[in-house]
């Protein structure tokens, strides 16, 4: 790609990590930014001097990729630490999502959807996310428009529910239920509305097998294929889950939509912890994408990450949310990934280190590229891909004593390192400071509303 005269962005004097394929890493780098785009990546003895807009001085930090969240629930983020909070009182019923997590989303109006995007975007942002994909909410609209204020990339989603089933807890809430014509209706209305923005778009979503019909299910995998969107859904991500697909099905829950013809690239699954070697198969045999969420998926049972991403698995990252994980930092989800690797496969296997952080990095990175379906536009840093990175910090005392860039992104670097944040080509954290949301008056209207909103949710919890 020839290099502009005059570029949007240039940064100088970086260590850059590029994810790419040959794993390549650039001392003393420079970045050249323009249109959205990555016009250069490379050393800075490799160009002269480049007219720009805005530029960053990268000295004594690392340029990589932007993290990307394969599966957050945005409408759960006032909800971070209460169950916590209510364990300390007395045991919670599980499983949370049916018994906690859907319940309070039920609770929510636009209002308190469009704050808790706000904050939720807001973030992830500060820890180094550039992308997410959201899990399916109640007012997705509301998600998009703080997505689009806030400047990160998206894929929002509809929660979907026609089922109301008492298995595995209490009752779906009827303002989160809908009929099967309506669900699919909404769903596609909502792709189309959101086709062509060029950072925030929509996709479609199925809650869980126990809560979708069948002919919800396999209409909207028709509906996913004609409009070239993912669903987003949950799978094999609890025991309940298997006994009720075993007992309604005589299936195992893969099993059971592959059935429904349901399967496919378009099919992105969060969790996928509970599989048998079957399941594993058709996920490679389908192209189905999937979501590890490390704080999460070990206390589930033993997650197959190594062995699909291996098979070529389209598999990514994710928080799982605020309400769950506690962290929106996909670094540190990184981090736990490589602990829970190395507890649930490397111990049975007298493997020290199964899946080093290097590799984990890369299913946060090009992984979770791959996941959302943009495996060929986001996940490193090169040339003609779009613009999306961030810079790191490497001064602090945790970083020291190693000079090694690529090791210290995947091992010491958290999300309070991210000093600069690009999305898109533009900058939208510059030094820690974000530059299109006012914090202190977000701080003031999250601790106003989640007081009232919390009233609502304990006198539910307690009926």
């Amino acid at each position: 790609m020839a290099l502009p005269s005059q570029a949007d962005i240039v940064i100088h004097g970086c260590d850059i990590v590029t994810m790419n394929d040959a794993g390549d890493v650039i001392r003393d780098g420079v970045i050249v930014i323009s249109d959205g785009r990555l016009v250069h990546v490379g050393p800075r003895a490799d160009i002269g001097d480049i007219a720009a807009t805005t530029v960053i001085d990268g000295r004594g930090r690392i340029a990589m990729p932007g993290m990307i969240d394969a599966h957050v629930h945005t409408a759960q983020q006032l909800l971070r630490g209460k169950l916590a909070e209510m364990s300390r009182l007395g045991p919670l019923r599980n499983p949370p999502w049916k018994n906690y997590y859907v319940p309070f989303e039920a609770l929510l109006d636009p209002e308190d959807i469009y704050l808790s995007g706000l904050l939720a975007y807001a973030n992830m942002i500060m820890c180094g996310t550039t992308c997410f994909a959201e899990a399916g909410g109640p007012h997705p609209d509301e998600m998009a428009r703080a997505a689009v204020e806030t400047g990160i990339r998206g894929f929002v989603a509809l929660t979907t529910s026609d089922l109301n089933t008492s298995f595995a807890g209490r009752d779906m809430p009827p303002s989160m239920m809908m009929t099967t014509d309506e669900a699919l209706a909404r769903n596609i209305a909502l792709v189309e509305r959101w086709r062509d923005h060029p950072r925030v778009r929509a996709w479609m979503s199925l809650r869980q097998i126990i809560v979708c019909s069948p002919t919800l299910i396999a209409g909207m995998a028709d509906a996913a294929r004609a409009h070239g969107v993912k669903i987003h859904t949950h799978l094999a991500e609890g025991t309940y889950e298997v006994d009720y697909a075993l007992e309604q099905h005589g299936k195992r829950p893969t099993e059971y939509l592959n059935d429904l013809g349901a399967l496919g690239p378009h099919l992105h699954c969060a969790h996928s912890v509970i599989l048998s070697a079957e399941e594993v198969d058709l996920y490679a045999t389908h192209r189905m994408s999937a979501c590890h969420c490390a704080f999460g998926n070990y206390g589930i049972g033993v997650p197959r990450l190594q062995e699909m991403w291996r098979r070529g698995v389209d598999i990514g990252m994710g928080t799982d949310g605020a309400a769950s994980s506690f962290t929106l930092d996909l670094f540190q989800v990184a981090h736990a990934a490589r602990v829970g690797q190395a507890a649930a496969i490397g111990h049975a296997y007298h493997q020290r280190v199964p899946m080093s952080g290097e590799e984990l990095l890369k299913i946060a990175t090009r992984g979770g590229a791959r996941a959302v379906g943009m495996g060929d536009e986001l996940g490193c840093l090169e040339a003609g891909r779009r613009a999306d990175l961030i810079l790191v910090d490497t001064s602090d005392l945790d970083h020291m004593g190693s000079m090694d860039p690529l090791f210290l992104a995947a091992h010491c670097v958290v999300g309070r390192d991210v000093r600069d944040v690009i999305i898109e080509g533009a900058v939208v954290m510059r030094d820690r400071r974000l530059l299109n949301i006012d914090i202190e008056a977000l701080r003031a209207r999250v601790n106003e509303r989640r007081a009232r909103i919390m009233e609502r949710f304990d006198a539910m919890v307690q009926s």
